[in-house]
């Protein structure tokens, strides 16, 4: 169900249907088998995409202005070797809610999520702003964090490059601009595909743009049992994944919070930038693949 009074995504109707069809005619021609739900959630229709049939459960939540059909790299290489789970996050372009839901539903809202759709404990891989409600949900469910140049740990670093490639994006949307922007938040030397250009160029035409989430409180990061007074042990594994070229948040930026307030094992990841998922899919589902099995 929708909340009273939240935001749409989307700058109007006709806007939404065309990122619909984009997200669905992607999603037909990926050539993995997978099957596709939609979930009635605390925060609106939720979209699930599930391939593979591997020993464990993870189940992805794309970042910002990304979803199933923009994460197939990415949800091919986890198909492989687990069983994926690739949820639209509401509020984000896609095919689940279009209603932006305040961040106290985040929590409960995966929850929900996970308790429909999976049967035994899972890894969550928290992407950009998917890693929010992975930071915010302790429900049984939930076996450990996979987080990916995670949001809500701390600031964005917002850099004059950053700004000279967002700006024009944002103002007047054209393939060669969202290329700029990609290129920037790409590692050195890689290229993302035409057709991920195409989709930003896309989104920034259909779509109002979202702020980064500011870093979530230190209470919020600890888990229940630690709110009310038990041991550091009960703690979800996490594992933080950065690339050692992300203009938004590096690894030095990352680190110092993530194993302070969670505890994690930190892995930076060679030559990459923020789009790790397109950028190095392998690498992301091996260490993926390796986490859930230790889990």
């Amino acid at each position: 169900m929708r909340a009273s009074g939240a935001t749409s995504c989307y700058r109007n109707p006709a806007a939404r249907a065309a990122v619909a069809d984009w997200c669905a005619d992607r999603l037909a021609r990926w050539p993995v088998p997978h099957r596709t739900t939609l979930l009635d959630t605390a925060a609106g229709p939720t979209h699930v995409t599930t391939a593979g049939d591997g020993p464990r459960d993870v189940v992805l939540l794309p970042g910002t202005n990304f979803n199933a059909a923009t994460c197939l790299p990415l949800a091919t290489a986890l198909a492989a070797r687990l069983r994926v789970h690739v949820v639209d996050l509401p509020g984000q372009p896609g095919l689940s809610s279009p209603a932006r839901p305040p961040r106290a539903v985040l929590g409960r809202w995966l929850a929900e999520v996970l308790t429909a759709t999976v049967e035994r404990p899972a890894v969550v891989l928290g992407y950009s702003l998917g890693a929010l409600p992975a930071l915010l949900c302790d429900a049984p469910p939930l076996a450990g964090r996979v987080l990916l140049a995670p949001a809500g740990l701390v600031r964005l670093r917002v850099t004059p490059r950053v700004l000279a490639a967002t700006l024009p994006w944002l103002l007047r949307p054209t393939d060669r601009r969202s290329a700029a922007l990609l290129d920037v938040m790409s590692g050195p030397g890689r290229r993302p595909p035409a057709e991920l250009a195409e989709w930003m160029t896309l989104v920034s035409r259909s779509c109002r743009s979202t702020m980064a989430p500011a870093p979530l409180p230190d209470d919020a990061l600890a888990s229940p049992s630690l709110l009310r007074g038990g041991s550091p042990s009960a703690r979800r594994p996490t594992l933080l994944l950065t690339g050692s070229h992300d203009v938004f948040l590096p690894t030095a930026r990352l680190r110092d919070r993530a194993v302070s307030q969670l505890g994690a094992d930190v892995h930076e990841l060679t030559g990459v930038g923020h789009l790790a998922a397109e950028e190095a899919p392998e690498t992301v589902a091996d260490l993926a693949a390796g986490f859930a099995e230790s889990t």
